[in-house]
């Protein structure tokens, strides 16, 4: 072999060694600039959403001026589901369970009362709670409109606990009459064990199956449903695993309820909203306007 061509094949040697030491180095550098790539995308895509929300805010703000509540001929309770609140403060602001219901439906005597009941609690000590706190409150009756879990509260306490001539009509709002199967999934139970919730255990079908059997309908007291679910790319994304699993599960949902599950009573309206979105705590649906609409319901049948 000529002394060219022995330079020429150490060079092609070298070239191949080479190549072979810095491809890990260089597939390495490609993953770290992929990645990089991904928390670019990520980051300017929660920066539109967060510019997005700000704009819809507005928007909305533009649309849901004050409204005046129709007149009643009984005051309105509204009854807060599990976890619930009366108040809580967020960025320095209060937001209230039932949010911007009340201050936008605002009407010269008439008013919203809001009793809060212990927020991890089984139903009857919900109820009893309930109970007491509405035996306070002045006038004959009274209308109760109540989301979720309070639904279950408003329905033991009237036939249970002797309400039913205090409630000329009870509005449930996403309320799980028939359970939901979330309540028994292994995530669900431990963390009703660990939290103490034991409001979840009253919440599977097979405890709303002996619940409905033991708390029939009073019959002195209209009862009324509304029922709530989205599309998925609609629903809240912290809901989209329950979302998703209830749709397997149970079809249409809110995230938290089949939709199947809320039907009690006359269905009043069908809205596309997910659990918290019902009551006031989403820019993609105006629940005040349906709050009204169901204030102007209960208006024209007398209530």
């Amino acid at each position: 072999m000529s002394d060219s061509a022995a330079i020429a094949a150490a060079q092609a040697h070298i070239i191949r060694v080479s190549l072979c030491a810095t491809a890990p180095a260089a597939a390495a550098v490609l993953r770290v600039s992929w990645l990089l790539l991904i928390l670019a995308a990520l980051a300017i895509l929660a920066l539109a959403l967060v510019a997005g929300a700000g704009v819809r805010r507005q928007k909305l703000k533009k649309q849901v001026p004050a409204r005046e509540a129709p007149r009643l001929r009984h005051a309105v309770v509204l009854a807060h589901g599990v976890l619930g609140f009366d108040e809580i403060v967020v960025a320095g602001r209060r937001h209230r369970y039932f949010r911007n219901i009340s201050e936008r439906l605002a009407a010269p005597g008439f008013d919203f009362h809001r009793p809060g009941v212990p927020p991890r609690a089984s139903v009857p000590v919900r109820a009893g709670k309930l109970v007491a706190l509405l035996r306070e409150l002045p006038g004959e009756r009274i209308n109760v409109i109540a989301h979720s879990m309070g639904g279950l509260d408003a329905r033991y306490a009237i036939t249970r606990l002797g309400l039913a001539s205090r409630v000329a009509c009870l509005v449930t709002i996403g309320c799980p009459h028939f359970g939901t199967p979330l309540s028994n999934l292994p995530l669900a139970r431990a963390a009703a064990r660990f939290f103490g919730l034991a409001a979840l255990n009253d919440l599977s079908p097979r405890a709303l199956e002996r619940f409905n059997q033991e708390v029939p309908d009073a019959k002195e007291v209209a009862y009324f449903s509304v029922v709530g679910s989205t599309r998925f790319l609609r629903t809240n994304p912290l809901l989209w695993p329950s979302h998703l699993f209830l749709s397997a599960r149970a079809g249409p949902n809110d995230g938290i309820v089949p939709a199947a599950s809320q039907r009690w009573g006359k269905v009043l309206h069908e809205v596309e909203a997910d659990h918290w979105a019902q009551v006031g705590w989403s820019l993609r649906f105006d629940a005040v306007a349906l709050y009204e609409r169901i204030l102007r319901d209960l208006a024209a049948l007398g209530f």
